[in-house]
């Protein structure tokens, strides 16, 4: 009853969303068989840039989270690992650990458009819970201003997608620029980190490609409907 033509290219921005998932999984367990010539842990690479940085006040933690729930937390002030990266000595383990603290260094310095992620994730929180309720109901309902309100809440979620590409682009620019500042890989190593990092960024290319053709859809229909 709803199928719109876009349809189809949500279809193959989702399917590119799993293969870029595949891809960092297969990525992350390949490099996670080659150990780093340093043999620093995924901690010790992340303390030792921390520290550098003159950041040694945020901690390095083991996440609780699992497998790949590596993350920095700007409220704690914390760079949380999972255990194979916390505890591995790999390309993988230090590739994911550098790149996390490149959030924290993005938060030191006051990056940008890590400060405008920050101020528009409650807008965009609330939009990808709301909006496709609004959505459905003002179709069901005929309610055109329905759709119209669901369509601007669901434009701040998507926004919030987008300025979270340069976000994570710059955080793995940082983060292999840190190791190579500090002599912490040899040149040979870096393209399993580049490997690894450029694996991670397509799920977020995927994952915002797959919301702007979802918005543009939605904005299709209500024009449709007008």
């Amino acid at each position: 009853m709803f199928f719109h033509p876009m349809d189809f290219l949500i279809i193959i921005a989702l399917g590119l969303a799993f293969w870029a998932q595949s891809r960092v999984k297969g990525n992350f367990q390949k490099w996670s068989n080659v150990k780093v010539s340093s043999n620093m842990t995924g901690a010790q690479t992340a303390r030792h840039i921390l520290d550098k940085e003159g950041l040694s006040h945020v901690r390095v933690e083991l996440s609780k989270s699992g497998a790949l729930s590596d993350h920095y937390d700007p409220t704690a002030k914390a760079v949380r690992l999972s255990e194979p990266v916390y505890r591995g000595n790999s390309i993988s383990s230090m590739a994911v650990a550098a790149h996390e603290v490149g959030h924290a260094i993005q938060d030191d310095t006051k990056y940008s458009m890590l400060v405008l992620r920050h101020k528009l994730f409650p807008l965009a929180s609330i939009g990808s819970q709301l909006a496709p309720m609004l959505f459905l109901g003002g179709l069901l309902l005929g309610m055109t201003n329905l759709i119209g309100v669901g369509i601007v809440l669901f434009s701040g979620a998507v926004l919030f997608q987008v300025v979270t590409l340069p976000v994570e682009f710059d955080a793995s620019n940082r983060a292999k620029n840190k190791l190579l500042e500090f002599g912490m890989i040899a040149n040979r190593e870096e393209k399993g980190i580049g490997k690894v990092l450029n694996a991670a960024a397509l799920t977020y290319v995927a994952s915002t490609l797959m919301a702007v053709l979802q918005l543009l859809k939605f904005i299709m229909i209500f024009r449709g409907r007008r």
